[in-house]
């Protein structure tokens, strides 16, 4: 059972290592359209799991959003 200092805590720890798995995440890929996609899904999930709209839909918002900024880097590259 989940109690509201579990829940206040997951979030927490959710918010807190977002920050670090970006950085992380950013430095071991080339910034390409699928290594976009991947960190954007990554984040995406993160950040809709902690806000409480759901991993998945996250996850798909930031696919999209990542293979996009990949892609706009590398053609600007």
């Amino acid at each position: 059972m989940m109690t509201k200092e579990n829940a206040a805590m997951n979030k927490l720890s959710k918010t807190i290592a977002l920050p670090g798995l970006l950085i992380v995440a950013l430095t071991t890929t080339a910034c390409g359209t699928v290594g976009g996609a991947a960190v954007g899904a990554g984040a995406g999930a993160a950040v809709g799991a902690g806000s409480g709209y759901g991993a998945k839909k996250g996850a798909l918002i930031g696919t999209g959003i990542g293979a996009a900024a990949g892609a706009i880097y590398d053609i600007t590259k």
